[in-house]
């Protein structure tokens, strides 16, 4: 019986003219768009500096700061209330100004003081930007010292000092896709074999067409079964072009096996299909299927850890997100794709994934009324 259900479904699926090319072309774009867009990283900082000095010392540092790929010189004011309306119209980011003894107090072994001046409407483009050109003067200041090292040492600087050498540890270039890929990923997954099934019962309900199952011998499980097969399957094909895009595009594989993806993939599947069908059995029309699918999405999406880490949120925050299964499979992913975890380390999140699927898929078969 369950044979003939999955051939329709793959039949009413294939007859849409729409639908499959949507599942194929989506996760491609999200794939081939999201991991440029949804980036935390901040580049192309507006500058503005106004050097006051007009030395040899200030001109260095003006060159220094263009040089980075942070930041991008916009204009050169000749005042710091100049730059200050550049700020205000918008075209400017954050104003540097150079006082005009700079390499005077420098030559004869006083502290120069610069002025960073941030916009910090924006607060994480402001403080990650003040950080980088911080961390720029600091460098130049060091160059400096090392090219005069008689003077350091009659100012006290060349003491001893404690050298600090950093390691990145699983992601040593600090790319930013390598921690967004694998959650697009989980999201894909999400919308796919979460909302499309729940989409597809409630709109049998709207034609009419779920009314001719009831009244045939067709159990419950079975019925729901067969609606969710094949988008199962579907969900498979559409990890596996993921996987074969983050290679092709961004040269990124897996540390880890990817048969342990693929077995907390079918954990995975198994909760958020669960969790369409309890909407879908709650839901009288399409309309409002996609309205309480969408208002769940959002916050699960939010709270599972895609953009900002879990452990940063307030703790009332983290309780909710413990109720999230989406924050599993992420932390799933992310550990085997950059640490390379195996299925004994991510035990607790596959203990939580089967919890949640055995919650969700009981509320299903239960909320789903049949009359024979």
């Amino acid at each position: 019986m369950i044979k003939f259900l999955i051939e329709k479904e793959f039949k009413q699926l294939l007859r849409n003219s729409f639908l499959p090319k949507m599942i194929l072309i989506f996760p491609c774009m999200i794939m081939i768009l999201m991991p440029w867009a949804a980036n935390l990283e901040i580049k192309n900082i507006n500058l503005n500096i106004v050097d006051n000095d007009h030395s040899v010392l200030s001109r260095r540092l003006v060159d220094k700061i263009g040089a980075s790929t942070y930041f991008r010189t916009t204009a050169l004011p000749d005042t710091y209330n100049e730059g200050l309306r550049f700020i205000e119209i918008g075209s400017a980011d954050i104003i540097l100004e150079i006082p005009r003894d700079f390499e005077k107090n420098w030559v004869t072994g006083n502290s120069p003081r610069l002025l960073v001046a941030v916009n910090a409407v924006n607060g994480t483009k402001g403080g990650l930007g003040g950080s980088y050109l911080s961390s720029i003067i600091n460098d130049y200041t060091r160059e400096l010292q090392s090219e005069s090292p008689a003077k350091a040492m009659s100012a006290g600087m060349g003491l001893p000092r404690i050298g600090i050498s950093t390691q990145n540890l699983y992601n040593p270039h600090l790319n930013y896709k390598l921690f967004m890929v694998p959650a697009l990923m989980v999201m894909l997954l999400t919308m796919i074999c979460g909302f499309l099934p729940a989409l597809n019962v409630v709109g049998e309900k709207e034609v009419g067409t779920i009314e001719q199952i009831n009244v045939t011998p067709v159990s419950k499980l079975t019925f729901i079964l067969a609606k969710l097969i094949p988008y199962w399957l579907i969900g498979f094909i559409v990890l596996t072009i993921c996987f074969f895009l983050a290679w092709l595009l961004y040269g990124i594989l897996p540390v880890g096996h990817f048969v342990t993806i693929y077995l907390f993939a079918v954990v995975f599947l198994f909760v958020v299909s669960g969790f369409g069908l309890v909407i879908s059995n709650h839901s009288a029309t399409l309309q409002q299927a996609m309205f309480v699918m969408w208002f769940f999405m959002l916050i699960l999406m939010l709270m599972s850890g895609l953009f900002t880490p879990v452990h940063s949120m307030p703790e009332w925050a983290q309780l909710i997100a413990a109720l999230n299964p989406l924050k599993y499979f992420v932390e799933v992913m992310r550990t085997i794709y950059l640490r390379g975890g195996g299925i004994v380390e991510l035990l607790p999140q596959l203990g939580a994934l089967m919890a949640f699927a055995v919650f969700f898929n009981l509320w299903a078969v239960r909320s789903y009324r049949k009359s024979s």
